[in-house]
């Protein structure tokens, strides 16, 4: 199943939802999605999307000094992010059920 759409339709909550527990840079925030199964999630997808939410005033940066290579540009979350990731996840829960039930029907109406 190509995932691309539905990627493009979740990026933000999940951008959120990894921010949410810690701050990243943005290779850690990547790192982070790709291990929690968003294994197809492009680079300029992530980064774009870090852009958009903090231009958003959903996500806050902060630079962190590096001894041993490029500083690094960390995000986190503000109320903002937080009050949109909540709304994100009850229409994601919803959205989730629908198709859940809608699907379960289907698979009801098959077997008979």
């Amino acid at each position: 199943m190509d995932t691309t759409q539905l990627l493009k339709g979740v990026l933000d909550l999940a951008v959120l939802a990894v921010v949410d527990g810690d701050d990243g840079y943005g290779y850690d925030i990547l790192k982070r999605l790709r291990a929690r199964g968003l294994h197809d999630i492009g680079d300029a997808s992530v980064y774009g999307t870090l852009r958009r939410l903090y231009a958003a005033g959903a996500l806050t940066s902060y630079v962190v000094p590096s001894e041993s290579g490029p500083h690094r540009k960390y995000y986190g979350i503000t109320a903002i992010g937080r009050s949109q990731l909540k709304q994100q996840r009850d229409d994601w829960d919803h959205f989730a059920a629908t198709v859940s039930g809608l699907l379960a029907h289907t698979s009801e109406g098959i077997a008979s």
